[in-house]
């Protein structure tokens, strides 16, 4: 298989096997006038098989979402067909309107226009917290 390379745009390298639909929904790629790849189980000597996604174009990157769905990606960054920075994602110490609380008694349930902050508690396990409510998310 081949698929072409980039002039100026994105490459999400390392993403956990079944994870790049997800990733490729949560970045709202579907509306986005870029070219995109998607490629799946690829091989990967360092994680046995992996996603990539490809995406040829500006595009803006919540990089604490990538980090939040899976720590081990990397981002490269392309520039006239040039690889122009390397960024290497991990679990963001505070999530932003990424995770909705699921405590109905939470006041981001009830006061509409409250922004879903979640703070990592526990880096290890990857466990966050509600900054309101104290509520659990993993």
């Amino acid at each position: 298989m081949r698929v072409d390379e980039i002039k100026n745009g994105i490459v999400i390298d390392h993403i956990k096997v079944g994870k790049a639909m997800k990733i490729y929904d949560m970045l709202e790629l579907d509306g986005s006038d870029c070219t995109v790849a998607i490629l799946k189980n690829v091989p990967s000597k360092k994680m046995g098989k992996k996603d990539i996604i490809k995406i040829d174009g500006n595009f803006n990157v919540d990089y604490d979402m990538l980090g939040f769905l899976s720590p081990c990606i990397t981002v490269d960054i392309i520039k006239n067909g040039v690889l122009s920075e390397k960024k290497h994602m991990e679990l963001p110490d505070t999530l932003a309107n990424i995770l909705k609380c699921k405590n109905p008694r939470c006041i981001t349930s009830i006061e509409h226009g409250i922004p879903h902050i979640f703070k990592l508690v526990d880096r290890e396990n990857g466990v966050y917290r509600c900054l309101y409510c104290e509520t659990s998310a993993k």
